[in-house]
């Protein structure tokens, strides 16, 4: 009897080997497939990627800044210091994605969903309050959580405390029924929203809104120092969208009147622009150092939620480059973003893996610790924090985009369909597809025909409609 016991738990052990080599074996050829990098892995568990503690966690997301802005992207127009140094610290991505406008990439950012899932015909400048939100899941989880900067979500206060934040300081509280960017006060003499109402216009005429939704924030980071509450803090310059005007470091400033339209050509503040927006990421690392909570805090600085306004020429990796904002190729929706925590993150750190704004929520759950919500219905986000924290991982192989430009209202123009890898990338027309080498042909002009696809072209090409119709279903 004894013996059979025996030879039971050895063909057990055999067994469990056996299904460890299988698995094993499976995530190599996949990892092979995507061409992923596994880093060393650290000897943490999964549920340990981000220390025993939970840490604080900052999510920064600029506005209209692609990725030939920053200086260690291969920007020559603009110094950024800071956003370098914050490159050189941490782990910059040069493969991360969102959508060509504003609110479609904020809905995927806060949601962690594609817009088929999320938005529709009257969702510009809304999300519905039935939504969910990375503020939602961390305030759940026991974070306290602030939001400043651009809203833009509709709603106002009780969107804002709906979508999950305790605390916040926020311009564009409301739908605008107008687009022009001379009337969006968010800049010299603008219009701040907290507590439910506008401040004082009397108390805001010289004032930055930057500076005041900068200050707002840093006050709830100082409330928090010495608390054993871990907090969220979502940060959302309106820096550097139109209009494009002086910042308090332009000498200009004192005189001048935000309240006279300024012309659609007149880009000339806009390298100011830019030069503040890294200033204050500078601040950020300086006030999270002051305040003593560096080494237990984590930031997640996306520069852009799409490409720069296409009236913005630069020079990038010696060439001219416009502006792609709009544009579903690559100049629209390809932009940069740093991953910065000196005591946790994997420092001087170039990854080339694609990452696209639905996997910010799953990322920010690991990072804090806790379970990705099962309430919040279909996430289509893929975690890159085991990234982050040097641990082997599966790299995402491929994106989806789904954008529907409707800032109006209701249209006739049908949405943008398509997905993509680090090389290729597929539309889906009406009753048609079409496939371009994104890579060597970023602005999408040689469509490459069936007839003309090499053997892998054709694999590929299967490959990538299939993503589309997985995530179409």
């Amino acid at each position: 009897m004894i013996d059979l016991y025996q030879q039971l738990f050895r063909n057990s052990v055999r067994l469990f080997v056996l299904c460890i080599l299988l698995q094993a074996t499976a995530c190599e050829k996949f990892n092979k497939d995507a061409s992923a990098r596994a880093l060393p892995a650290s000897g943490k568990g999964s549920s340990e990627l981000a220390t025993s503690s939970h840490p604080n966690i900052i999510l920064v997301l600029g506005d209209d800044i692609g990725y030939e802005i920053p200086a260690y992207t291969g920007g020559q127009s603009y110094q950024t210091p800071n956003l370098d140094h914050m490159a050189q610290q941490g782990m910059q991505f040069t493969q991360c994605y969102g959508l060509p406008m504003c609110t479609p990439s904020r809905f995927e950012v806060l949601t962690g969903k594609y817009n088929n899932r999320n938005y529709s015909d009257y969702s510009w400048g809304h999300m519905d309050v039935s939504q969910r939100t990375i503020a939602n899941m961390l305030h759940d989880a026991g974070y306290a959580t602030c939001i400043a900067g651009k809203w833009q979500l509709d709603g106002g206060d009780n969107s804002i405390h709906t979508f999950g934040f305790d605390t916040y300081s926020v311009s564009i509280p409301f739908k605008q029924k107008k687009f022009h960017d001379d009337e969006l006060d968010l800049y010299k003499n603008p219009k701040i929203y907290q507590k439910g109402n506008y401040l004082p216009a009397a108390d805001m005429q010289g004032k930055y809104g930057e500076d005041v939704n900068r200050n707002f924030l840093f006050r709830f980071i100082d409330s928090m120092k010495n608390t054993p509450t871990p907090f969220f803090a979502m940060w959302t310059p309106n820096l550097c969208h139109a209009p494009f005007q002086p910042t308090p470091d332009d000498p200009e400033f004192a005189s001048f009147d935000p309240s006279q339209p300024t012309s659609d050509g007149d880009t000339v503040y806009f390298p100011s622009m830019v030069k503040y927006f890294d200033k204050e990421m500078g601040m950020l690392m300086n006030k999270l150092q002051n305040a003593g909570i560096e080494s237990n805090t984590i930031v997640l600085c996306i520069i852009g939620d799409n490409g720069t306004d296409g009236r913005i020429v630069s020079r990038y990796n010696n060439s001219s480059f416009r502006g792609g904002k709009g544009k579903t190729a690559d100049k629209g929706i390809h932009l940069p973003m740093i991953a910065y925590g000196p005591a946790k993150i994997m420092g001087g750190k170039v990854n080339n893996n694609l990452v696209d704004f639905t996997d910010i929520l799953p990322t920010l759950a690991d990072i804090a610790d806790i379970p990705a919500p099962a309430n919040f219905g279909i996430l289509d986000g893929v975690s890159f924090a085991p990234q982050l924290f040097g641990q082997f991982y599966t790299a995402r192989t491929s994106c989806f985009g789904y954008y529907d430009v409707n800032r109006n209202g209701p249209d006739d123009i049908p949405p943008s369909i398509f997905s993509f890898d680090v090389t290729y990338k597929e539309y889906k027309d009406s009753a048609s597809y079409r496939m371009y080498n994104h890579q060597t042909d970023p602005a999408e002009k040689k469509v490459i025909k069936p007839k003309n696809m090499t053997k892998a072209q054709h694999k590929k090409d299967s490959t990538l409609k299939a993503v589309i119709n997985y995530y179409l279903q």
